[in-house]
Parts: structure tokens; sequence; C-alpha cells
């Protein structure tokens, strides 16, 4: 049975969860797990997909509204048998059936969330509520990918799950970290209440190929501005720190929560830490040593460090990221290169 460990303690569940459809014991039916992915028209959501379909056992549904993910992340699997794509929005309900669900499906960058904060906070509720309704109904088990943002402008460093956050609950960005938080309360009353099996992921900063180009987050921002030989933009005071995990970690770590025996919340990022000037510093040697660097305003409610604490992800998943940001950025350069026409010199 899953452990309860919102507050570092074990509690077993004392309601068991619900059983999946009786197909499942049927002897004619294959024994394929069928897996939704919402999102997974997304960076990290296609890249998660790419290693779900590596498994023959598996079946990959995704549903996609397209705000922020592409059909084109998607496009080596369209057609293939055992994948099916669905243009969907999560705040509206969806009637499948499903052994897993792996829940991601929310605008994560400032550009995108700012622009709708209504839209992005009903993903994060309602969309929520109707894939545990789903999860409910089928028997499935759940994954959310919420966000280290939901600590906030953290007063505790580096971050343990324990920690319950510093959030301004009526900030430009809290459309997107009040609607995380709200989403893990959701998760957790849905075990509790209804025996759920429930799994979160609190996502710390991720970079790779297929980040939208000019999306806000600071990795894509730099790489497509060094790329195109214009300054790189360090908001101020360029001392505030992130965390960076390449996403191919990121989707092992995701992957071995789903599989695991723990319900989390279990934070997963590359400890590495990093101030923004020293990230600008590393994509300049890299990238385009010929760019300048320079200083513009900062954003509200910009948190000033961020560092995951991946104690628990180790000792529970036994994972920690492989890749280092001087390895990642290279893979990340060659994509971006790619879309946007630059070949180089």
């Amino acid at each position: 049975m899953a452990k309860d460990s919102s507050n570092g303690e074990n509690k077993t569940v004392t309601k068991p969860p619900p059983t999946p459809s009786p197909l499942r014991n049927s002897k004619f039916f294959q024994s394929n797990m069928r897996i939704l992915v919402s999102g997974g028209a997304g960076f990290i959501g296609s890249h998660l997909v790419d290693k779900l379909m590596e498994n023959e056992k598996n079946e990959v549904i995704v549903a996609d509204n397209y705000f922020t993910g592409s059909k084109d992340n998607l496009r080596k699997w369209i057609g293939h048998p055992r994948f099916e794509l669905i243009r969907h929005d999560v705040t509206e309900p969806l009637l499948i059936e499903v052994d897993q669900i792996y829940h991601l499906a929310c605008p994560a960058s400032p550009i995108f969330y700012k622009y709708n904060p209504v839209k992005t906070i009903k993903t994060n509720v309602i969309g929520t509520l109707n894939m545990l309704g789903l999860a409910k109904r089928v028997g499935a088990r759940i994954l959310l990918t919420s966000t280290s943002e939901v600590y906030g402008d953290p007063l505790e460093h580096p971050q343990t799950e324990t920690y319950w956050g510093n959030v301004n609950p009526i900030g430009v960005r809290s459309c997107y970290d009040e609607g995380k938080r709200v989403a893990e309360t959701l998760m957790y009353d849905y075990h509790r209440q209804h025996g759920l099996e429930i799994r979160i992921a609190r996502i710390f900063n991720t970079y790779g190929p297929r980040m939208n180009i000019d999306d806000g987050r600071v990795v894509s921002n730099f790489i497509a501005q060094a790329l195109r030989g214009e300054p790189l933009t360090v908001q101020a005071p360029g001392t505030q720190t992130r965390s960076f995990c390449y996403v191919s970690d990121m989707v092992d770590g995701l992957i071995r929560l789903m599989e695991g025996n723990h319900i989390g919340p279990i934070n997963l990022g590359n400890p590495g830490e990093f101030t923004m000037m020293e990230l600008a510093e590393t994509v300049k040697e890299l990238i385009n040593p010929d760019v300048k660097i320079t200083t513009v305003e900062n954003t509200p409610d910009d948190p000033r460090q961020r560092k995951p604490n991946i104690t628990r992800a180790k000792e529970l998943l036994g994972w920690e990221p492989k890749i280092k940001l001087r390895g990642g950025l290279p893979l990340m350069e060659e994509d971006f290169r790619q879309r946007l026409g630059i070949q180089k010199k």
C-alpha cells in the first residue's frame, strides 16, 4: 500500500482503492497498460510519451488543447497502433478507460499563464477535478505534476517537501502557484476520501529540446537570444538562483514515481544551483561568445532562490539526475538551431 508522506509521516490508507474494469481480468483481454497523458503535446509531456511508447506493452492516449503544446512534438507517433491523440481541454470531462493518468496539462511559463490567468487556475482546479473524477470512475492511478512554485519565494533553502511555502495569494503568478497548491489538496482529499491511488511530483526548472522558443523561461530565452546574436537579458539583480534538470532525467523521475509505492509529494529536480548571471555566462561561453549580457527589470514575485532537496527522491525512488547543465545545453542548442534555421558557424 502506498504511503502518505505529506508531513514526513507514514500512514497507511484505510479505504481500499477502486477496482479497475472487470475486463482487466478477462482471459481474452490483452495485457497492455493504457496510459493517459494530459498535456502530452507539451514539452515535458511529449518526452514522457516517447519514453512510455518504448514499452511495447503500453498504449498511450494524449489529451491536449494545444494552448502551449504542439502536434509537431508527437509527429513520430501519429498513426502508430498503440498511440491515440485527442484534442481536448481538461476543464471539460473526459470519458475514456485507462489504467494510469499522468496529469501534466497546464501552462507552465509565466508568459502563458499571465496571458490568461483565469484559464490557468481553471485548468489547475477544474482540470484536476476532472482527471481525479476519471481516475475514480475507472480505478486508475493518477500522477500530478505539481511545481516548485508551491514553495513561493522560499524562506527555507534548499526546499524540502515538508516546507509549506511562502506564496503571495493575490499576485500575478498566483493563478499558477496557488492553482498547483489547490491541485495538490484535491489529490490528497480524493486519496483520503475515496482511496484513490495518487502520486505527486514537485517539478523544478526543466529544460531540453522542444521547449517553446521565447516562452519567457530563462534557458530557452538565453539560448534563442544567443543564437540570434541578441544580448542576453538577465532580470535584475542577477543573483537570484535556479536549478536546472534535463528533460530525460525528469521523465525518468516521473515514471519511477508512478511505478513506485510512494505517494509524494516528492521533489524532482537537479540540485545544482546557478545564479541567473552564471547561467548567462555559461550560455554565452558555450553558444555565442560574441553576445553581450544586459540587465532588465525583474518581474513581480520572482523567487530569489530555488534549489530542491532531493533526499526523498534518492531514498524512495533511487533517482537522481545524471546530466549536468554543460552537457544538456548543447543538446538543446542543436534543437533550437534546427527550428530557428540558424547554421552553426
